[in-house]
């Protein structure tokens, strides 16, 4: 935390962004989740509970970095049996890969608050590139004096590509489940020091 006289923010390129410094992702402020099509006809939509990040603000915010563990167990679709497949060999095999992870390589401004984060995404064990759209979305100080800063980021990647290949045809045509997965984050991240 930082003192009450100290900076929270700096402007760059016309945007007010945090100074920098080390950030974590608020577990209280926080959704990391997806999207998948179902039997061609709907949208499943679930997330992650337990996701933690490190994100560090450098004095070049085109330089600063993400480091994020989401513990592959917590996936929660409102459906047991539904994610309880999704923990099983058949997907996320989460004996054997406990975590998904994912690291950045570099950060590119689009236009005002967006911007392109990319990165690795590893997932069983198989990584593959992400770019992830991201928008700021604000900073501040909260009322308890923690220096915070909000965000939304999102990507789609082809589940196939990480070893995810489960599948069902269908009698009508197609798959049970969509190879496209929709990625949705929302967050606060707090500074640490």
């Amino acid at each position: 935390m930082t003192s009450s006289t100290a900076p929270v923010t700096r402007d760059w390129e016309g945007l007010t962004i945090p100074t920098a410094g080390t950030y974590l992702l608020d577990a209280a402020h926080k959704r990391v989740g997806f999207v998948a099509r179902h039997m061609m006809v709907s949208k499943v939509r679930g997330e992650f509970a337990d996701a933690s990040a490190t994100i560090t603000v450098a004095e070049d915010p085109l330089r600063s970095a993400v480091d994020a563990t989401i513990q592959a167990a917590t996936i929660n679709t409102n459906q047991a049996d539904r994610d309880a497949h999704l923990r099983s060999p058949e997907f996320l095999d989460v004996e054997n890969f406990p975590t998904l992870e994912f690291r950045s390589t570099g950060v590119k401004s689009r236009d005002g608050n967006q911007f392109v984060l990319t990165g690795d995404l590893t997932i069983r064990g198989v990584t593959r590139p992400v770019d992830l759209e991201v928008e700021f979305e604000g900073v501040g100080r909260s009322p308890f004096g923690q220096d915070i800063f909000g965000f939304s980021a999102a990507a789609e990647i082809d589940r196939e590509d990480f070893g995810l290949t489960w599948n069902v045809a269908l009698e009508t045509g197609g798959v049970l489940v969509g190879r496209k997965i929709k990625i949705e984050i929302e967050g606060e991240a707090v500074r640490q020091a």
